[in-house]
């Protein structure tokens, strides 16, 4: 009885092998690396050396780190260097490790342009 359940299992991990692997190969090829201006990957430096930054004040290491947030080190690397090509997930959880969570609020809270926009869309419909 043990030796069947073995080779059901055995079967099954083969069986399901190749779909999974056709599902990762389909996602990774659907995915569009995102193009940064060199003006605006200056800000996404300045991020991540403001995280970095805030790690070293912590005294915290990129292991501990990482592992508080759940990512790899070489991502918290990547994030502390700037690096478009992280999601704004890992970047959340790294500010979510060093307490700097409401940090993602400030995001487009002030949209002053959008805000004019608006007005001047109010004074034309009078």
């Amino acid at each position: 009885m043990a030796g069947e359940g073995a080779k059901i299992n055995t079967l099954y991990i083969i069986n399901i092998k190749p779909i999974f692997v056709d599902n990762i190969q389909q996602i990774v090829m659907n995915r569009k690396k995102q193009v940064v201006f060199p003006k605006y990957q200056k800000i996404l430096e300045q991020v991540g050396e403001n995280i970095k930054l805030a790690r070293k004040r912590r005294k915290l290491t990129t292991l501990q780190v990482a592992e508080r947030a759940g990512i790899d080190r070489t991502t918290l690397y990547h994030i502390e260097k700037g690096n478009s090509s992280v999601s704004m997930a890992a970047y959340f959880n790294t500010l979510r490790v060093l307490g700097l969570q409401d940090d993602f609020l400030k995001l487009a809270a002030d949209d002053d342009y959008g805000r004019k926009l608006q007005d001047l869309n109010l004074i034309g419909n009078k």
